[in-house]
This record gives C-alpha cells, structure tokens and sequence, in this order.
C-alpha cells in the first residue's frame, strides 16, 4: 500500500512533496471508474437480468483437497460458466461467465460452500486504477551520494534512513542473508533486469498470476511499461544486492521473486491473488510480500455472499502457503484508519463499480490479505520512529511497526538523508522515493528472511514469534499530534511492547542475524 494521491482507497493527502498510492499498500488503487456502475446492494451491475454480455470472474469454493466433484462441474457448465482453472488442494475454482445470476445459481448446488464475483469490471477491465509516479532520483542527486558514500556501503545506501531505523546496518556486518532464502513479492511485476535486482533474482520462483492462472513464460512477471513500478521497489527493499552498484536491502544475501497478481489496469483481483500464494506454498518460498489489498473491496464483509466468498479464497490461499512453509507479511494501509474501532466508513468500495460510503464493523468485514488469520499486519513509521501520518492502526490488529516514510515536514531524517520517503529500485535501472505501509512491509519481510536464514529450519510460527520477540518495544506516542496543529490524530492503546500503533515493536534486523 503505498502513497501516491490515492483513488481513495489508502486515502491520504499528503502536504507536498508527499507521493501516495492504491490498492497497494503503497497506496496504489484510489479513485478507480468502471465502464458500468454497480447498484447500490454492491453486486454487478448486470445482476437484475439473467444474462449479460459482460463477462465476470468469480470463485466457487469446495472441499478442499478431493478434486472438484463432477455434478460441481456440470452445474457450472449449466449456469454459463467455464472454468478457468482449479485449486483442488484448497477447492477454490476459478470461472469466468456473461450469466449475471451465476453466482446465485452456484450456491444453491450440493458441495459448493460459496461462491461469488470477483469484480465489477468485465473482462477485460474497464476500469482504471491510479498509478503512482515515484520520485525518481535524479543524476546529480545520484553523484552527490556517490561522493558522500561510507567505505563499505553501496553509493546510495546513505539515503536509506530506513536500514539504520531497524538496525539493518550493523546486521550486514554479521550476515546479508542465505541464497537458499527466498522472500517472494506478490505485487505489480518485478524488473529483474535491475543492476541491483538480477544478482538475487530467484527465476524458479516467479510467475504472472493476473488471470488467475499461472503464466510461466520469459519475462511474464515484469511490469509492463505502462505498469506501476510498485513491486520492482518493493523488490529493491527487500533484496537490493550489496554489490557497489546503487542501494541495499534489508536483506541482501537473500533471493527474491516476482509473483504478478495486478493486471494492467492496476486491479489486484481475488483470483490472481489465490494463485499467487499457491505458487509460492509450490515453489519453496519461505516468506511473501502482500503490499496490497484485494480489490475491489476495501474491506470484504462475511455477511455479503459474494464478498464472503472472496474472503473465503483468500483465507484458504494464505494457510496453505503457511503450511508449506511461508510467513506471510502485508501492509496494514494507508487511510489512519483505526482498524480496531466499533465502526469504520469505507468510501472507496468498489473501487471499479461505483462506490458509495458504507459503515463496516472491522471485527466481520476484513481488508485481505493483511487482516486474515496467521498474516503478519505491519505498520509504517517515519524517520523520526513516530507512526506515519497515514499509517492504520489498531490494537490486537497491528502486529509490528518498521519504516515506510512520512512526509519530510512531519518527520525529517537526519543528514545525509534526505527524503523522508523510502529510497527503492525502479525498472529500468532507476532508484526512486515512495512512502506507505507498502514500504513498510518490505522491510518486515526482509528481518523475516534474515531470521529464516539463521534458522532455516524453523517453521513459520517460530519465525514469527522470533520476529514479535525481537523487536524493540516502542511505546505510545501519547498525545499524537503528527503535524502539530495542536489536535490529536490518532489514539494509541496499550502497553510499550503490544499497542495498536506498533505492535510488538519496531522490527530488529540485527537481532534477527545475531539472536
């Protein structure tokens, strides 16, 4: 989730020189318009007929792990569905179809726990998401930190305020990271191309999920040109090499693979994101990134039945991954929002029909994947170790805090930093700055990855109990006047080492190598 003038969905206006973002966690998918608009009760619009010409996506949800029943493939065939592909091991199926009483109709066969569309937009989308401009970094500020650059550090490395944030800086005298681990970033594409990318890439490992269907051919999990940059920073945070060339991960030592969920348009759908985490429980991935929600709901609510069921693929895809050997990390968002209140009111959803206010109760309408069961919630903190003016919260839902920026006149980084945004790789060779809990999760994943090497066989649990316990307790910033207005904007609950803003801490990269 990152920041860049969200289509509302992370609404954040930043002051200037603020960037925001949506869907991503970076705030990429904000203020998105859909060829046809969705009635009031949410569901497509072609819903009121029998049939359209516009053809859905959708998941239908059986048993999992016996195959998809035979009388289950043939009431899909009779309602006008095809079936796109199978995930038999969790019994989610995906199916696209034109007959807008598809879903109702599936329901009501024996075997099928639910089912529902995945969007408002027919294929192929119709909507267009924001995209987020990051700013790059330019010549001259590339030369003055080559000049500036520490004997030992990468030339941009003195940019990056976030890796001495979480003591990454004194970790990488102890160790970068094994190259047996791979952390997998389910996102927008990554440039693998990228001098500081290439040397970690873990090919094997990667793969273009947008139709919900794996897509292995060469290159297919790239950003296309006109695609967001997003997962290619995201990338770079994680895993930039230690190689001379330009900035440094978190993680350096480690691999790291692109897993693309969001299509062209920007829209990271529930099917692409299913398959996402299938590949990487298949293809040995010990940790994913989730810089993201799902669109096209900000929050999928257990009492609607096409959101319930959307909900229900995704809780089924992020176990599995867990099973075989995942930790799953994801971005908390970007709106202040505080995640453990009574009530909340989500302006955006859905973000490519027509969305309308609605108040939620976060307790049964979740923002997936970050809010599921076993998913690592992260919050964004600024240069200053303060929440990020943007950053959700709340607690019992936050599970632990690293850097993903704040507007410099909120939070200044000390020299030679000099942006408060995160510094990241961009296709095309390029480093460039955004902010938002997008940015924070990455750095999560890569103390995650740091703990998975040195204790490579630890199962997810103990990785993340690891994480919780090694990070360094950070208490409540009370009162929490982030741009000094003299009005509180945000209220922070509980103890030093388990409050809503920070969870059980800020994340600790060198206990991670040396604990």
């Amino acid at each position: 989730m990152t920041v860049s003038q969200p289509r509302r969905r992370r609404a954040l206006v930043l002051p200037a020189g603020m960037a925001m973002a949506t869907a991503l966690a970076f705030l990429p998918n904000t203020a998105a318009t859909a060829a046809t608009a969705a009635p009031a009760d949410g569901r497509p619009a072609a819903a009121t007929s029998g049939t359209t010409a516009e053809s859905l996506s959708y998941v239908v949800n059986v048993r999992g792990g016996h195959g998809t029943p035979a009388h289950v493939r043939k009431a899909i065939a009779k309602a006008g569905g095809t079936i796109v592909t199978s995930y038999d091991r969790i019994g989610v199926i995906v199916v696209h179809s034109s007959n807008a009483d598809f879903a109702r109709t599936v329901r009501k066969v024996r075997g099928v726990q639910s089912a529902g569309a995945t969007r408002h937009a027919p294929l192929p989308s119709a909507a267009t998401a924001d995209t987020v401009t990051p700013k790059v970094l330019g010549a001259a500020e590339i030369a003055e930190a080559r000049a500036d650059a520490v004997d030992g550090q990468d030339p941009l490395q003195g940019l990056q305020w976030s890796l001495p944030a979480i003591k990454a800086d004194q970790a990488h005298e102890k160790s970068l990271g094994s190259s047996r681990v791979t952390v997998a970033v389910i996102d927008t594409g990554v440039d693998d191309t990228h001098p500081d990318i290439a040397p970690n890439f873990d090919r094997a490992a990667s793969v273009n999920c947008v139709t919900g269907k794996p897509d292995t051919s060469e290159g297919a999990w790239r950003p296309g040109a006109q695609e967001s940059p997003h997962g290619t920073h995201v990338a770079g945070e994680i895993a930039a090499a230690k190689n001379g060339i330009g900035m440094t991960g978190v993680a350096p030592g480690v691999k790291v693979s692109g897993i693309k969920v969001s299509n062209p348009d920007g829209y990271f759908y529930t099917e692409a994101v299913v398959c996402g985490f299938m590949w990487a429980a298949e293809h040995g991935v010990d940790v994913t990134n989730n810089s993201y929600y799902t669109d096209p709901w900000y929050f999928n609510c257990k009492d609607d039945p096409d959101q319930k069921a959307l909900l229900e693929a995704v809780t089924r895809a992020t176990r599995y991954a867990e099973r075989r050997g995942a930790v799953n990390v994801a971005a908390a968002g970007n709106e202040n929002y505080d995640l453990a209140a009574d009530e909340i009111t989500d302006p955006v959803s859905p973000n490519d029909g027509t969305p309308s206010d609605r108040v939620i109760d976060p307790a049964e309408c979740l923002d997936i994947p970050t809010q599921l069961p076993g998913v690592v919630t992260v919050a964004s903190t600024g240069a200053k170790g303060l929440k990020s003016s943007f950053s959700n919260y709340g607690r019992g839902v936050i599970d632990i805090a690293a850097p993903g920026g704040d507007s410099t006149a909120y939070q200044t980084p000390a020299p030679p930093a000099t942006s408060g945004l995160i510094l990241g790789t961009l296709p095309g060779g390029r480093w460039g700055y955004m902010a938002g809990t997008s940015m924070a999760s990455p750095h999560v994943a890569g103390v995650a990855a740091l703990i998975k090497s040195r204790h490579p066989y630890a199962p997810p649990a103990l990785v993340k109990a690891l994480l919780y316990a090694q990070a360094d307790a950070t208490a409540c910033t009370d009162p929490y006047d982030i741009d000094g207005d003299g009005k509180v904007d945000a209220v922070c609950e509980g103890p030093r080492n388990r409050n809503g803003f920070y969870g059980w801490g800020t994340a600790d990269a060198l206990d991670a190598v040396t604990r």
